[in-house]
């Protein structure tokens, strides 16, 4: 019998410090005195400097401030209201990527600044979509940089997928174009494209990104089917930046947060999906392949807060 820890031993390992922190900060705040204006000021912004962003915190005021605490305030009734608030701002958003189109394949697109884990990623969806008996192929549309380009051959390899590939500074609407032509030739179900990750032009990225929907467009008009943001989580606040940028950049369907394996700064996940309300598919919790997941409400929601259930 393996003792390897299962998924939500490891979402609460991943959540250790978030939890931590949050309980550090609430740390002589929460007395069985009864709550006044001052107090729920204080846990208001113990909360903010948790990473759980102003809307996040201020739902959570309001709701403590309604409740009747006949015997005083006590921590775990804090963490309980703080994990029921948490659940309900992230369960609209807990959206697994299905593979549903027709015909096949499902094109998605990845993209996030370069050092986000974008290409490490890929190659746990891949595994995620390769346990699920879908078959897979990756295209290297990241040409920008050759070590992207051979990063992303040497995950092929391990994972056993095609890959089709292409120079340093080639065409990537090319590559994307030759990549369905042969997924869609070979019967493949999914083709995940790394595109680049650049900001610096944001005029460039988005003309390379329309050209690549151009070319689609010509082989499967309803593709890209998804566009799915690459966050860091260890950026805390910035993520929400960079999500507002390819937003509007790259029309962005969808999120996965990685680097969750003990930050400090997970609050910063449940803030995105407060302002954005955007579909968040998978989480990443560690190194492995089996680290990146897509998560339920409420276990995430326990984890942040602190609760073993």
């Amino acid at each position: 019998m393996s003792d390897k820890p299962g998924w939500k031993d490891r979402l609460f390992g991943g959540f250790s410090k978030t939890s931590g922190r949050l309980t550090e900060n609430l740390t002589g705040l929460v007395t069985k005195a009864k709550l006044d204006d001052t107090t729920l000021d204080d846990i208001e912004d113990a909360l903010i400097v948790s990473d759980l962003g102003p809307a996040t915190a201020a739902s959570i005021r309001e709701k403590l401030s309604k409740e009747r605490f006949e015997k005083g305030l006590s921590e775990h009734a804090v963490r309980e209201i703080i994990q029921s608030e948490i659940a309900q701002i992230l369960e609209p958003v807990a959206v697994p990527l299905e593979i549903d189109a027709f015909p096949r394949p499902q094109v998605i697109l990845v993209i996030g600044v370069n050092g986000s884990g974008k290409t490490t990623t890929i190659a746990k969806l891949t595994h995620l979509f390769l346990e699920q008996d879908y078959g897979v192929m990756l295209a290297a549309g990241d040409t920008f940089r050759a070590a992207a380009i051979g990063q992303l051959k040497v995950w092929a390899e391990r994972l056993g997928v095609p890959i089709i590939s292409g120079k340093e500074g080639g065409d990537s609407a090319s590559i994307v174009y030759e990549g369905v032509k042969q997924a869609t030739a070979t019967g493949i179900d999914v083709l995940i494209v790394d595109t680049a990750g650049r900001l610096q032009n944001r005029t460039e990225l988005m003309d390379e990104l329309d050209k690549i929907r151009r070319v689609l467009g010509r082989l499967n008009p309803e593709a890209p089917h998804d566009v799915v943001l690459v966050l860091d989580a260890t950026t805390g606040q910035n993520a929400l930046s960079q999500i507002e940028v390819f937003k509007e950049v790259a029309k962005v369907t969808g999120l996965i947060m990685t680097k969750l394996d003990g930050t400090a700064r997970g609050g910063v996940l449940v803030a995105a999906a407060q302002q954005f309300k955007m579909p968040i598919h998978a989480i990443g919790v560690g190194e492995t392949m089996e680290d990146l997941r897509p998560f339920e409400a409420n276990d995430l929601a326990a984890a942040i807060a602190g609760i073993e259930e």
